[in-house]
């Protein structure tokens, strides 16, 4: 059985994790509101743009629509993955690495590379696979500005048939205590099914096709950045609730601790008692 010195060395020592676990909460919880902003109010103009390449391209021929929409034999895939750069955020890193070995384990057939922002997956990656770019500095500046460059190399990558099909693993933010891993395809974009009429009446100025050769590498780096803008979102999110836990989890141990460090006590003191009565009677009879 542990000594009462060594029970007190442990209470004190969970106490200061409690500490440190709800700092980190307080911390998280205040990066997640700024974060959740950010991507809350891109969501409406990438759905928005994505609705207005839908309709203006929807009367028109798909693969004369965009060199971005030109679908061809699968040879050489990419995948963009996103987790963080820092742990202690639960199974937010973990799901996506393992969402993405599921989906090698559906390419043994292609050339599969991957680009990784993060360095929880770059770290994966490496030890079984050359990484083909890490982009993890990304989170040291986050801007449209900078994704858009990364995202500009991958497109003229696909359009000079390095890659065949390009896709996005991320979290997605759903709420503070939620986040869904999603793979998305960015490259050929999906375009709508051919129809006779356009769902909104549109004034073109200038001609359609030069409108789309406009919004559709917008879209394309408007996606990824959202993909990355959801996962900084759902980092926080998931710290948070993973620093909760700890808290509560470390708080029940102490208080159990506790508990069991005053029983032992009560035990000692009571020995100490029956010695010395032990010893008071053994001098009476003397």
């Amino acid at each position: 059985m542990a000594n009462l010195k060594e029970i007190r060395g442990r209470i004190t020592s969970i106490s200061s994790t409690m500490q440190i676990t709800s700092a980190m909460k307080m911390v998280s919880a205040a990066k997640l509101k700024k974060a959740q902003d950010a991507i809350v109010m891109l969501r409406p103009y990438s759905e928005k743009l994505q609705e207005i390449i839908e309709n203006v391209s929807s009367s028109s021929d798909s693969e004369n629509v965009s060199e971005y929409a030109l679908a061809r034999e699968v040879k050489n895939v990419l995948y963009i993955v996103v987790t963080s750069n820092r742990g202690l955020a639960g199974a937010f890193n973990s799901s996506v690495i393992k969402e993405l070995n599921h989906q090698l384990s559906n390419h043994q057939n292609q050339n599969v590379e991957i680009i990784t922002i993060g360095k929880k997956v770059y770290d994966a990656v490496r030890r079984n696979k050359t990484v083909f770019e890490n982009h993890s500095s990304l989170f040291d500046n986050l801007s449209f500005e900078n994704v858009a460059k990364m995202t500009q190399k991958i497109m003229d990558d696909y359009t000079t048939g390095k890659f065949d099909k390009v896709y996005l693993v991320y979290n997605k933010f759903i709420n503070a205590a939620t986040q869904e891993v999603v793979t998305e395809q960015v490259l050929p974009i999906a375009m709508p099914e051919k129809t006779s009429e356009i769902n909104v009446d549109y004034v073109f100025e200038p001609g359609r096709q030069e409108i789309l050769e406009t919004l559709i590498p917008k879209s394309i780096k408007t996606q990824v950045y959202k993909g990355i803008l959801d996962s900084v979102a759902s980092e926080h999110g998931a710290r948070m609730t993973a620093m909760h836990k700890a808290t509560d989890n470390a708080e029940a141990l102490r208080n159990d601790l506790k508990i069991f460090y005053n029983k032992a006590r009560q035990a000692a003191i009571t020995n100490e008692i029956l010695e010395i009565v032990s010893g008071a009677e053994a001098l009476k009879n003397s």
